[in-house]
């Protein structure tokens, strides 16, 4: 049965029945996959299949693998942010800035590690639309614009804020798969073993 613009009234009232939390459900599913298959190795089926739901009910929601793709980012690096910006001590000295964002990466790494996968799987990925590259970029400027602050004091290294930025991103990324892998033994908390030794690294 349709109405006079073709849609189906069967499908209206199916999604209007759907349960509240079933969006949820579906992204907390193609979280999982995406993070332990990636985005190539995981097909909308497979998602469906997680989320207890038809394939058809991810459609509703979801117009292609892309758009789950791209919703799903965008909520996991908000609330990444979220937790990286909210009361950050702006005024502090660098050093404590420093310590305190590496931190904050560590509480999301550590209660969040298949979003912290996730989001180190596909930040850079060519499938992420206008809007999530600007959400990725938003978060970029807040680790270069302390660079360049901490730059301005002649505390920090003269080279450019990608490349810091990049090293001591790699080397948390590193920390934080060992670590959560249990691949470090024995090592005393080897997250602020780490942040010490970056802070030599690129401090004056």
């Amino acid at each position: 049965m349709t109405d006079v613009r073709g849609m189906n009234i069967h499908s209206v009232v199916n999604a209007a029945l759907e349960a509240p939390g079933k969006r949820d459900a579906i992204l907390d599913a193609a979280l999982s996959l995406f993070a332990e298959r990636g985005f190539h190795g995981t097909a909308v089926p497979l998602v469906a299949e997680r989320a207890k739901v038809g394939a058809g009910t991810v459609y509703r929601y979801f117009e292609s693998k892309e758009a789950l793709v791209n919703v799903l980012f965008r909520r996991e690096k908000g609330r990444f942010l979220q937790l990286l910006t909210a009361n950050l001590p702006f005024t502090a000295a660098p050093r404590e800035q420093f310590r305190e964002l590496w931190r904050r990466m560590r509480r999301f790494a550590e209660e969040n590690p298949e979003a912290g996968m996730f989001l180190e799987l596909h930040h850079h990925a060519p499938y992420l639309d206008a809007e999530s590259r600007e959400l990725e970029a938003r978060g970029m400027e807040l680790f270069y614009a302390f660079i360049r602050d901490a730059q301005a004091r002649e505390v920090l290294k003269p080279a450019a804020p990608e490349v810091l930025a990049a090293i001591v991103h790699g080397a948390f990324t590193g920390v934080a798969k060992a670590a959560l892998a249990g691949q470090l033994g024995g090592a005393d908390d080897p997250f602020a073993q780490a942040e010490a030794c970056m802070w030599e690294a690129v401090r004056l």
